[in-house]
């Protein structure tokens, strides 16, 4: 469902000295005993997307004299496709693994196979219970993931734009016209009334996916079962998503594709369900519009969540210790603090979303956007929702049968069966 969390695109901005005193002194012993503070050794970390950590490993690095680390990126797939061979085998994976949110579930029933963070003097608590609970064994009494960023949502609007369609501009005034979802799908019939050559959104599948996202349920319940088609939440953001489409509201652009890049670059929506990562990504792939952008409150219950990750460390990793110690530091609040300032990417330590450093972030690229403080009160919007194997996968069904609507290529009725359809040929 949260596929889009494949590339953590990076704001650069420079590194400076801000993490000059908060690196780790000394490493120990190695995890396997034999070791001693100068054994050299490389620690492995496999991701699926640019998590922004190269310059942190040189920080890391360069107070660990001892220890190289050596990262491999792949696709989102092929990545978690990957480590679930690795953890049957016994064999192959890294010293620490990226999982992401929408994948996460498909692991707990191995929590096994993974350190328990908890006999590591770490404290779920610095989350809230919407980030630790998914990483969790299913008797609660392993912790596998420690949390690196959260995707909580706003909606990054196009100012100019909005002008254009005279509608107003100021971001407080934006957030109060756009307060319920059918409040944004009935503002967009009047922007593509008057910019015909313009659309509201990027796509509907991630229209849907903030929507549903709120929900106190997606596609699972609490005892793992699918209800793609009982719970009656997931048809109406489907069906909600459809009365925009319908409208003409939608570019249909794929994320992350070539021509998603080129609507950005081209002005050719006005608004987009924004994570933080997703200033980074603006920026990075139009930065001629700098000044064009701001960022108001995500329409609903000012909640939901696209992308955010763990770091596991595999039990079959030669270095645990070593390992453990090195996710633990990049996901420390002075770590996290930097990648959300200079990477987009909102911490997931709560503690964090009140402190000046965070709370008190402003984006000059967003035309000075308070978007620390909107991601806080975003982040703490999230609720727990419950997270199944498959769903990502079934997302993805669901997004598909979007697609072929705005393509024309299936009615909405026939779409919507093919994505039940679909569904139970993944989970059987």
């Amino acid at each position: 469902m949260r596929v889009a969390a494949i590339g953590r695109p990076a704001l650069v901005l420079g590194l400076g000295a801000v993490l000059a005193g908060s690196l780790l002194a000394g490493c120990g012993k190695s995890s396997s005993g034999s070791g001693t503070s100068n054994e050299k050794i490389t620690l492995t970390v496999n991701l699926f997307g640019d998590f922004g950590y190269k310059d942190l490993y040189a920080q890391y690095q360069q107070a660990h004299p001892n220890i190289t680390i050596k990262e491999n990126v792949t696709d989102y797939g092929a990545h978690h496709k990957n480590l679930q061979a690795h953890l049957l085998a016994g064999a192959g994976a890294a010293d620490v693994e990226a999982i992401e949110i929408g994948q996460v579930a498909g692991f707990r029933p191995q929590a096994a196979k993974f350190v328990n963070y908890l006999n590591h003097g770490v404290d779920k608590n610095q989350w809230t219970e919407a980030k630790w609970q998914p990483a969790t064994s299913p008797d609660g009494k392993s912790l596998f993931g420690v949390g690196t960023d959260v995707g909580g949502l706003a909606l990054c609007y196009r100012t100019d734009l909005f002008k254009a369609a005279g509608l107003p501009t100021d971001r407080d005034q934006v957030s109060t016209l756009l307060s319920s979802w059918n409040a944004y799908i009935n503002t967009g019939k009047q922007f593509v009334a008057k910019t015909p050559n313009v659309k509201w959104f990027d796509a509907g599948s991630n229209v849907f996916n903030a929507i549903i996202a709120q929900a106190p349920q997606g596609f699972y319940d609490e005892q793992g079962n699918v209800v793609l088609t009982t719970n009656p939440a997931v048809k109406q953001a489907y069906d909600q998503t459809i009365t925009a489409i319908k409208a003409g509201e939608s570019a249909a652009l794929a994320a992350f594709s070539p021509q998603w890049n080129t609507g950005f670059q081209k002005g050719q929506f006005a608004t987009i369900t924004c994570p933080s990562w997703m200033m980074g990504y603006i920026h990075d792939n139009a930065p001629d519009t700098k000044g064009s952008w701001d960022v108001a409150r995500i329409p609903g219950t000012g909640g939901g969540n696209w992308g955010g990750s763990y770091l596991a460390v595999p039990t079959q990793s030669k270095h645990q210790k070593e390992a453990v110690e090195l996710a633990k530091w990049l996901t420390a609040p002075e770590q996290e603090t930097w990648l959300f300032k200079e990477k987009g990417n909102f911490p997931s330590d709560q503690t964090l979303w009140s402190q000046p450093d965070v709370a008190g972030y402003t984006n000059p690229f967003f035309n000075n956007a308070p978007a620390g403080k909107i991601f806080s009160d975003s982040a703490k919007n999230l609720k727990y929702q419950p997270l199944g194997p498959h769903a990502g996968d079934i997302g993805n069904a669901v997004g598909n049968a979007l697609v072929s609507v705005e393509q024309g290529k299936a009615s909405p009725d026939e779409a919507w069966n093919k994505a039940v359809a679909d569904a139970k040929n993944i989970t059987g």
